[in-house]
């Protein structure tokens, strides 16, 4: 993975909705992962070139774009933003959501390493053989949308290195060098981290948040959407219980009935405002194992020898 990648370390800050900037992204490839900036983030496809460009004064190692695809009544230009990046020289994309299969070509002649990140083992070999580089597969601990399978990491890593062929990166719950080094013995080659990486100080998120994730416990998330077979796993804040609670009144919900609640723009400004109420603040059970907000180089760092010692122990144990 390091080869592919360009990257000192296997480990990958997924893109993630509002987050995803030069800021965090910058920082995650100067301390040896692999900094990811969010495409969908950027209002249209110049403001992602800018925001490249932004990014390449704060680090000069390799970093990628994550480009999300999913269906909707009036779709962004997502062949625009991908042109974006590509003309911009990234040569790394993150897809995730549907199938990359249209975009996978044009990618592929850029030079561009193609990332798919999914929640299934099918979806995994669907993706290999539409001609992706390497799979990012999310357990159901993940933030965001683990899918409707609810398999957790410790099974779904296994069985999706079994499967694939070509390299595989664990996603979904890590949030130390132990759970990295259980995904690389499950099979993985690399891991994927996003919650973690938002409870950093480089993260462009309010302080307020980062202390609210770091406080919380692995029993301190929601699941949304869950009636609507779009499962989201979100912070539990006033916003997500009052999703929840709609969703399981007598007679069920809409989408209708809680779009003012989900609303990206209210996230986003509980992100920037420090309000963890006011929003829905996507976060995996990782939570759990947050109890500080240090800088990339030092997260970096510290998980890599915690990963290093926890194999070596792991080995000594089996020896004995």
């Amino acid at each position: 993975m390091t080869e592919l990648l360009g990257v000192r370390y296997p480990i990958i800050q997924g893109g993630m909705q509002w987050v995803g900037r030069a800021e965090l992204a910058s920082a995650v490839s100067n301390a040896g992962g692999l900094g990811i900036l969010t495409a969908l983030t950027q209002p249209d496809p110049a403001a992602l070139k800018a925001e490249i460009a932004r990014c390449r004064t704060m680090t000069d190692q390799p970093f990628g774009v994550n480009l999300t695809i999913l269906p909707a009544a009036s779709p962004p230009p997502y062949a625009d933003y991908l042109d974006a990046a590509l003309d911009a020289g990234v040569r790394v994309i993150e897809t995730a959501g549907r199938s990359p299969k249209e975009f996978i070509a044009r990618a592929k002649a850029a030079g561009a390493v193609i990332v798919h990140k999914c929640t299934a083992v099918r979806h995994a070999l669907s993706a290999e053989r539409a001609g992706v580089d390497a799979i990012s597969i999310d357990g159901f601990e993940a933030a965001g949308h683990p899918g409707e399978d609810d398999v957790g990491g410790l099974v779904l890593f296994a069985a999706a290195a079994k499967a694939v062929t070509i390299p595989l990166i664990a996603s979904g719950g890590i949030g130390c060098g132990r759970g990295m080094a259980a995904a690389m013995m499950l099979g993985a080659e690399g891991v994927n981290m996003g919650t973690r990486f938002c409870a950093t100080r480089e993260a462009p998120i309010h302080d307020s948040i980062k202390r609210a994730l770091i406080a919380a416990t692995e029993r301190d998330t929601n699941l949304i959407f869950r009636t609507l077979r779009n499962t989201g796993r979100v912070l539990k804040n006033a916003v997500s219980d009052e999703v929840v609670a709609t969703e399981n009144r007598p007679g069920g919900a809409t989408f209708e009935d809680i779009r003012p609640l989900v609303a990206g723009a209210r996230g986003r400004a509980a992100l920037e405002s420090g309000e963890v109420d006011a929003g829905l603040v996507w976060a995996s059970q990782a939570i759990g194992l947050l109890d500080d907000i240090p800088t990339c180089a030092e997260l970096l760092e510290r998980m890599v020898a915690e990963c290093r010692a926890a194999i070596r122990g792991g080995l000594m144990a089996f020896d004995a």
